[in-house]
């Protein structure tokens, strides 16, 4: 079995830590950004072995009840009223009474996605029922079909909404949900470069090409909520802005390089950037951004949904809360590990989870702050 290797990357007087996280976006009921390290994530994690290989050994003995030390965090939704969800490279789980007991919904033996990861797991801004994500081989062969599922009951069962083979010879690089309707979503395909972007409008069964990207390669697409049509698209060279569901594109000047993450709480809400020169703010629906914070830079970013102006960010060593829309920063209570991705509770601002991995684990901060409570199921 193949694993993820992430690695701390210094950019100039501050770090950027990969991350595969790939979060939730728009709505108010969003806690997560959308993940702007796919790119490592698929280029780590997939098998890199033949279809002709011998079955992979057996698995592990579990650590804990999110599997075996091997296993890591690709995704993290928090969605009301007290429900997680977490795509793992080995196992899709949830949990409806915040932690206290968890459930292998996919990705299990004889489960739906046998033998395939999950990751880019996202949700609808418009129906927090409504949630897709993508698969890849995590064993040779595998039962599962590759491909994009969806959820029609915030992540209890899941379907194949389509196999990536019907859409690539290769794979699908990101997920985004769109914000017309509940069903419409988009996906990009990495190796199309900028004629890659796809949108659906029926929950992933169809899907039609968008206009031409700005871009040679994108990391990320935000469907702004309550702006059908507007978006936003961002990577390694900037970030660019669609106003008619990306017939079209312009590219926004307000950025210095790259962009790697962008988040909002939900309609009319403040969109917050990370990128290479630090963290941005726009205050207008993503016409301008403005850059609030010059010394940090994050590679996972969650804002909370209840309060716009408090926001966490993640290195590879630690966790950060701004409760003035980025401009400074404090550091939360340090926990030891492979930090991997952060969501916002969606009912309590200054409540945030945390993920770890190698082994999978998952942290939710205390009331008061001082310190992290441990949700990780035993094995």
């Amino acid at each position: 079995m193949n694993t993820c290797k992430t690695s701390m990357t210094p950019v100039g007087p501050r770090f950027i830590a990969p991350s595969a996280d790939v979060s939730a976006l728009g709505g108010s009921i969003v806690p997560v950004g959308l993940c702007s390290m796919i790119l490592i994530l698929l280029a780590a994690c997939s098998p890199g072995i033949s279809p002709n290989a011998p079955q992979t050994p057996p698995t592990p003995a579990p650590v804990n009840g999110f599997g075996s030390a091997s296993n890591h965090v690709h995704s993290l939704i928090a969605l009301p009223p007290h429900v997680l969800v977490l795509a793992t490279h080995y196992g899709l789980f949830r949990s409806e009474n915040n932690g206290a007991t968890w459930q292998e919904v996919a990705g299990g033996n004889n489960q739906l996605m046998q033998g395939l990861m999950t990751y880019s797991l996202v949700v609808s801004p418009l129906d927090s029922q409504r949630m897709y994500v993508l698969t890849q081989p995590n064993v040779i062969p595998h039962k599962g079909t590759l491909g994009l599922y969806t959820s029609a009951d915030q992540g209890r069962t899941w379907q194949l909404a389509v196999a990536t083979a019907n859409i690539t010879s290769s794979s699908i690089f990101m997920v985004a949900p769109g914000n017309d309707t509940p069903t419409e979503v988009y996906i990009y395909l990495r190796d199309l470069g900028a004629l890659g972007l796809r949108v659906s409008l029926d929950a992933g069964q169809h899907f039609s090409s968008t206009g031409t990207l700005p871009f040679a390669s994108i990391l990320g697409l935000l469907a702004i909520p309550g702006a059908p049509g507007h978006l936003l698209a961002y990577g390694s060279d900037g970030m660019a802005r669609s106003t008619d569901g990306g017939n079209h594109w312009q590219v926004l000047n307000t950025s210095a390089g790259g962009i790697n993450q962008v988040t909002t709480p939900g309609p009319r809400g403040p969109i917050y950037a990370s990128g290479d020169a630090g963290i941005y703010v726009s205050l207008n629906g993503g016409k301008t951004f403005k850059l609030v914070e010059n010394q940090v830079s994050y590679a996972s970013l969650t804002v909370s949904p209840q309060r716009s102006e408090v926001i966490y960010g993640k290195t590879g060593l630690a966790v950060y809360r701004s409760d003035n829309g980025g401009r400074t920063w404090d550091p939360l209570p340090h926990i030891q590990g492979n930090l991997a991705v952060l969501a916002a509770d969606p009912s309590n601002a200054l409540q945030v989870y945390l993920s770890l991995s190698y082994p999978t684990a998952l942290y939710r901060l205390e009331q008061g702050g001082k310190d992290w409570l441990s949700i990780t199921p035993q094995a």
